[in-house]
């Protein structure tokens, strides 16, 4: 499956609109004026790290009402709406959260996804194709598994996370170009166009071995919104919802949202390595196993 997610999309895009504004203000080339300043080039990766991370995370619920199309539903309009929300507002409850907005967005493929800055400020929604597809109890579960996203703090974890490899990846690619134009390019004054292109790529490569790192967590919090969804709607609901998706062969959500949804998609060989979602039958035989 594609790994190339919404909150990743927004942070690199807001990360690169910040590393433009501030070379025109003059503020990173300040840094290598004299050689570069190791000190100082930390704290200026960290700021931009984190600040685009956290900027993509004050971003995400808006970025993902406008990319799934999502209906928030204000007043429910009917039965199915009227009992979506009150499950949520039940489990909320129960998980010890603010109640989230809840919405509903279009696609015939059974999928929901949770997002949001806060555990008190958060969105769950759930696609056309899963209220139609799944029963009551199976659909509980699927809420219950987003409910449990973000009462574990998952999103503001994630930003964290991707605040830290932003950092190095910043870090680490301009000392890499530095020393390539030092050493390689006998470059004695300030940095020369081989400083430019050999970050650049440090950054794009080291970029991918990060995007790894960041994977690698999702996965392991899949297993911990599935036991929470368990605890919050019942572990053999769990177990049949994600049953239900398995065998319904669902697609995943669209590539920027799939990080967020409860299905994920289907990778073997080395492109593991990118899945925000381990296998359903993994998660299956994870939860048979805590019952047993």
């Amino acid at each position: 499956m594609n790994r190339i997610l919404l909150f990743l999309l927004t942070n690199l895009g807001i990360m690169l609109v910040l590393s433009a504004s501030l070379r025109l203000l003059g503020v990173e080339p300040y840094l290598n004026a004299n050689g570069l300043n190791i000190s100082s080039l930390l704290i200026f990766a960290a700021v931009m790290g984190f600040g685009g991370s956290f900027l993509s995370l004050a971003l995400s619920k808006w970025m993902a009402k406008r990319s799934m199309g999502v209906v928030v539903i204000e007043t429910p309009t009917n039965s199915t709406e009227f009992w979506l929300v009150e499950t949520v507002r039940r489990q909320s409850a129960q998980a010890g959260i603010g109640m989230p907005e809840v919405g509903v967005f279009h696609s015939p493929e059974a999928n929901a996804f949770a997002t949001g800055m806060s555990r008190n400020n958060s969105l769950v929604a759930v696609s056309t194709g899963l209220l139609q597809q799944m029963t009551r109890e199976e659909a509980e579960a699927v809420l219950g598994h987003e409910v449990a996203h973000i009462a574990n703090g998952d999103m503001v974890t994630l930003a964290l996370i991707q605040g830290v490899v932003n950092t190095f990846v910043m870090f680490l690619s301009r000392v890499v170009g530095s020393l390539v134009d030092k050493m390689v390019f006998k470059t004695e004054r300030g940095h020369g166009p081989a400083f430019y292109v050999t970050m650049i790529a440090a950054e794009l490569v080291l970029g991918v071995l990060a995007s790894i790192v960041v994977m690698w967590f999702s996965r392991r919090r899949e297993f911990r919104a599935d036991a929470g969804g368990a605890t919050l709607a019942g572990r053999q609901a769990m177990i049949r919802a994600l049953e239900r998706l398995g065998a319904g062969r669902a697609e995943p959500l669209a590539d920027n949202m799939a990080a967020f949804g409860i299905s994920g998609g289907r990778s073997q060989g080395w492109k593991r390595l990118f899945m925000t979602h381990p296998p359903l039958e993994e998660r299956i035989a994870a939860l048979k196993a805590e019952r047993g």
